[in-house]
């Protein structure tokens, strides 16, 4: 219930932003006869559009990957969900991966809202019985990004961007990290015609815990091609390391090939994408051995 209700809240967020307000502006400039805080106010969501739509048209067109974070400015509601499979048949499927509501109210700045995803665990056979009944939600994340450059297809094919990804103790134990965590993140990109690849480099800050959370430091990098119109196949590598904390000296990789279909018509500007992926660990150490991932997405 908690989570369908902040999914409503998310999208009743979407629909107000797309609905035009012009009528609001000049009835509010006419009433004050001159400036006012309320034209303000009015005029910047009637532009909305305006400004994410000159957001996107200055940087490349590629797609968001699977797991990857991307360095564009997207503006989207998202879904995703995993399904993990770990050592002694344990499975966990983590239901909506800590997405939501994607925006961009300024034009070099994005903003993402998450949903806390509600993870779902599954231990078979007797050393699983004390860990039965530990299903619930996870902690709630929010990102801002800021880009620095970047260029579209026509004029250089690249991007360059800082963001910072902060994650609320939210959660129920043992979904939750137990403390608040921040992650500054760099990520980039560059393409080649129809070929781009897409990185990210982050470490994360936990303001607790370090002694059990540490702070791991993540590379990951997409490599993607656009194939005909709406086809997007992709191979992910998704590098982990810490260097302290309960898993120190530690490091894992999964390799993520994947497609991605999109971006199909819809109504007016909303679009679909689709898109499913599989994991492999390819390391001794790993926190599971393989995990499929779909994402559904309506970019607006």
């Amino acid at each position: 219930m908690r989570k369908a209700t902040s999914f409503l809240l998310m999208t009743a967020l979407a629909a107000t932003i797309a609905a035009p307000a012009p009528s609001f502006a000049q009835t509010t400039s006419a009433s004050s006869g001159g400036f006012s805080l309320l034209d303000s106010i009015g005029d910047y969501f009637s532009n909305w559009f305006v400004r994410s739509d000159r957001a996107k048209a200055t940087q490349p067109h590629w797609m968001t990957p699977l797991v990857t974070g991307t360095p564009r400015l997207e503006q989207e509601l998202r879904y995703d969900q995993s399904f993990q499979s770990a050592q002694y048949g344990q499975e966990t499927t983590n239901f909506g991966s800590g997405k939501g509501l994607e925006l961009i109210p300024w034009e070099t700045v994005e903003l993402i809202l998450g949903i806390p995803n509600y993870v779902a665990h599954e231990y078979p056979g007797k050393k699983g019985k004390k860990n039965r009944g530990t299903d619930g939600f996870a902690d709630w994340t929010s990102t801002i990004k800021y880009r620095l450059l970047s260029a579209n297809e026509e004029n250089g094919n690249y991007i360059l961007t800082l963001s910072m990804v902060f994650s609320a103790p939210t959660g129920q134990s043992p979904n939750s990290q137990g403390h608040a965590i921040f992650t500054p993140t760099i990520s980039f990109g560059k393409g080649w015609g129809d070929f781009d690849f897409q990185s990210t480099v982050s470490c994360a800050f936990p303001n607790g815990g370090l002694d059990r959370l540490g702070m791991p430091v993540a590379y990951n990098t997409a490599f993607q091609y656009h194939l005909f119109k709406f086809f997007w196949p992709e191979f992910e590598v998704n590098y982990t390391w810490w260097p302290d904390g309960n898993n120190a000296g530690k490091n894992q990789v999964f390799l993520t090939p994947g497609l991605i279909l999109g971006r199909f018509p819809l109504y007016d500007r909303f679009k679909l994408v689709a898109g499913a992926g599989f994991q492999v660990a390819v390391t001794k150490f790993n926190q599971y051995h393989n995990s499929w991932v779909i994402t559904g997405r309506i970019p607006f």
